[in-house]
């Protein structure tokens, strides 16, 4: 007797939430990218977008609100610590080999960062 192969499914659960059994799932929500008009191309990955995607996910670490009517959240200095090394080691490997626009950016954020980090390690704890 031949034993059948059974298969297999793959469910991707990451943005719902668990429900009890005999439940539906919810649908998660779309995120921006995907909120974006249809045959409209998602922005472009280059140099530029990459640093300032670091960027901001390092002043919402700091606890900074991003975007309007954005809520701060608690303060991790030591990830925000870790996403600025990273920016600093990118400075030093492509040294020489950024456009004006790039370094500039790469310098100015780096900059508010390391201030911003600072502030944050420097203030009272509450």
């Amino acid at each position: 007797m031949a034993e059948e192969e059974k298969g297999f499914v793959i469910r991707d659960r990451r943005g719902v939430e668990a429900e009890p059994e005999g439940k539906a799932e919810t649908p998660r929500q779309p995120s921006e990218q995907e909120k974006q008009p249809p045959g409209q191309p998602p922005p472009p990955v280059n140099f530029l977008s990459f640093i300032y995607s670091m960027g901001t996910s390092a002043l919402m670490l700091l606890g900074e609100p991003i975007g309007p009517g954005g809520a701060a959240q608690t303060p991790n200095l030591m990830h925000a610590q870790e996403i600025i090394d990273i920016l600093t080691m990118l400075e030093a490997k492509t040294k020489g080999n950024l456009t004006g626009e790039e370094e500039t950016l790469l310098e100015e954020m780096l900059y508010t960062l390391r201030i911003k980090f600072v502030e944050k390690a420097k203030a009272p704890k509450a």
